[in-house]
């Protein structure tokens, strides 16, 4: 049995010695041993999470003061660098790459006194929607196994789901985030970009990428970001607005203006069960006061294109350091002869198919011949949706979506189909390609008994309101 209901609960535990952090790491540790077969984990650090267990116990007991997230039990996804551990993107090309650093994300979530005790599998260099792509193999949804658990953070998703650690990070450069949280059951939080710090991010999509949190309880994700936002000279993107408490934001609850885009509900791939919750749920808002709009928006059907056009061509650039020359696989082709037959064979046999696919698109729209037909309409594209949701948020509070269109997908169904793999972040790119923040809240079940939700997203850095709103919306679930 799960034996804390958030953060909260477990230090009041703590605090009124009903428990441990060497009890909570142990129980955990148990959790992933009888949860193997999900293939969640690719490294555990339990040596060590035990170490620093009995040592922030030993803190407790002798009066020292103590972070805020002590004792608090956290697993990275496989690209975000811990010094002196492995940080492979679940890829082969990194495979015994071993970080001198640390990102400033885990490291801040050191400073606050929290356990890292593991680092999660994830489609490779975070380039996929199923978490199918990893070179470690599948992760499987622990709600049902023959389902994907959505990704690219599909192990950040399950192991919060499948109560594997209390807090798990992942990153979102289209919807890896929400996307896998929709389909396991959780909370699936993406920041603003620039809100948390890149440094130490494996990148795929640099003006893209945002490091976001998976949690059971919009507080917990409140805590979390509070410790793990803010600025860093690290980070030239990273933003230098003051850090929010955010939670002391939950408690409000007013009457709010929520737009919807009418088009998402009448796209022919949305799941027609799915679309009847959404509107009946939209009709319980309207009931509860609240003021419900549909905004006509006649960019949908361009969004994906665009994000896949501009995030290619970022991961063509990004990825063209794997080279073999200075670290990670190199083939042992013994036929070689220079130094173009050595990359090119490395690149070959460490990369994946999907990476490689993504690698060719983004070299073919950023070539000359094609860079004005591609690329710069798709820019043109995401700075009409950057001016368009200024003034959708000079009308609303915030903008609600399905997550995805449909509930997670059985493995290997789709991953011949790059057209039906992509559809399913259909409506989570919006958000990467502006830079918003937006969260996947779980709310209702499919008669395939299989967890579906929604989305929220909010203007640039108003995460407290977003925050607040998922809170609000959570809580009619009750």
């Amino acid at each position: 049995m799960y034996p804390f209901l958030s953060i909260e609960d477990f230090h009041l535990c703590l605090n009124n010695d009903k428990t441990s952090c060497l009890n909570a790491v142990q129980f955990y540790l148990h959790q992933i041993k009888l949860n193997v077969h999900l293939n969640t984990f690719l490294e555990v650090f339990e040596s060590e999470s035990i170490a620093r267990a009995i040592e922030l116990d030993e803190k407790r007991k002798n009066g020292i003061k103590l972070g805020k997230l002590y004792g608090v039990v956290v697993s990275i996804k496989d690209v975000l660098c811990y010094k002196d551990h492995i940080c492979s993107a679940s890829s082969k090309i990194l495979e015994n790459f071993v970080s001198l650093y640390s990102a400033t994300a885990v490291q801040k979530l050191l400073d606050e006194d929290a356990i890292i005790i593991g680092r999660l599998n994830c489609d490779e260099f975070a380039m996929g929607s199923s978490n199918e792509n990893s070179a470690f193999g599948p992760v499987l949804n622990p709600i049902d196994n023959t389902k994907v658990p959505g990704g690219s953070s599909g192990g950040s998703a399950v192991a919060i789901a499948a109560n594997l650690s209390m807090i798990s990070l992942g990153s979102d450069t289209g919807g890896s985030v929400r996307q896998p949280a929709d389909y396991c059951g959780v909370i699936g939080f993406k920041p603003s970009y620039g809100r948390i710090s890149r440094y130490g991010l494996i990148a795929y999509g640099s003006s893209f990428d945002c490091i976001g949190i998976f949690a059971k309880q919009i507080k917990d994700i409140a805590l979390t970001l509070e410790v793990i936002a803010g600025c860093d000279n690290y980070d030239s993107t990273c933003s230098h607005l003051a850090v929010k408490n955010y939670s002391s934001a939950l408690s409000n609850s007013t009457s709010l203006k929520i737009g919807y885009f009418a088009e998402t509900l009448t796209h022919p791939a949305l799941d027609p069960e799915i679309k009847s919750t959404i509107e009946s749920f939209l009709n319980k808002l309207n009931i509860n006061g609240h003021t419900v709009k549909p905004i006509n928006f006649s960019m949908l059907d361009y969004i994906v294109p665009a994000y896949y056009i501009l995030a290619t061509a970022e991961a063509s650039s990004n990825l063209s350091r794997y080279d073999g020359v200075h670290y990670g696989y190199r083939t042992k082709e013994s036929s070689i002869k220079n130094i173009d037959d050595m990359i090119k064979q490395t690149r070959h046999e460490g990369f994946g198919k999907e990476v490689q696919k993504r690698i060719l698109l983004g070299t073919f729209v950023l070539s000359a011949e094609y860079y004005d037909s591609y690329y710069n309409k798709a820019q043109k594209i995401r700075n009409k949706l950057a001016l368009e949701t200024k003034e959708i948020f000079s009308q609303f509070d915030c903008i609600i979506s399905p997550t995805s269109p449909s509930t997670a997908f059985e493995l290997n169904k789709k991953n011949k189909s790059a057209a039906e793999t992509y559809i399913t972040d259909l409506y989570t790119v919006y958000a990467n390609l502006v830079g918003i923040p937006a969260i996947s809240i779980p709310l209702f079940k499919h008669t395939n008994q299989l967890p579906f939700g929604l989305q929220i997203m909010t203007d640039n850095f108003k995460e407290d309101k977003l925050l607040s709103i998922a809170n609000q919306l959570l809580n009619m679930k009750n």
